[in-house]
């Protein structure tokens, strides 16, 4: 099995320990020389605003708590190595055997970004967040980084004007909103 043969697979950990369940993955994947077989780990995260003391910001959430998305050449040799890794409790599947995502789960869980891009967006431009937790809202292009697929948009959110980062596949042009309407 090629690495592009990868597959998605989900593991469960314990409470808090997403983070260090994705640093101690990849010291195992070093140490049994099993780099070869890995593609990315994944912590799902999302943009939420959060009000503490009444101020209002922009946090980074995990969007599925307890949860690491690990894209790999996988084996069953490989099975115990990853299960007895510090902070894992099992593979999610039947029995805690591992079960590859979906291509549908995979685009609904944004694991994979687009092929497609469009990437002729200008610093300046108006454009409408198409996709995650700010879906909807307007904004201003401030920064592109076309090699990364990412952009920085300013959008007004209660009343101020909040930097955010999003992926190029988040947005689209906006002016395409008024010849639809």
């Amino acid at each position: 099995m090629a690495i592009e043969d990868a597959k998605w697979y989900i593991l469960h950990t314990y409470s808090g320990y997403e983070n260090m369940v994705k640093d101690n993955l990849m010291l195992v994947f070093k140490k049994n020389d099993l780099l070869d077989k890995l593609v990315e780990i994944q912590i799902p995260m999302e943009d939420v605003v959060e009000e503490k003391n009444g101020k209002r910001k922009l946090v980074q959430k995990r969007l599925l708590p307890n949860y690491v998305f690990v894209k790999m050449d996988y084996n069953n040799d490989m099975w115990h190595i990853i299960t007895n890794t510090r902070g894992v409790t099992g593979f999610v599947g039947p029995q805690g055997r591992p079960l590859a995502l979906t291509e549908e789960e995979i685009k609904r869980m944004h694991l994979e970004k687009p092929a497609t891009i469009v990437t002729d967006f200008e610093i300046g431009e108006t454009v409408k967040i198409i996709d995650g937790s700010l879906e909807g809202f307007i904004g201003t292009v401030d920064a592109l980084d076309l090699p990364a697929g990412k952009c920085k948009v300013t959008v007004s959110m209660f009343g101020r004007l909040t930097p955010v980062e999003l992926e190029l596949y988040q947005i689209e042009r906006a002016d395409l909103l008024s010849q639809e309407q």
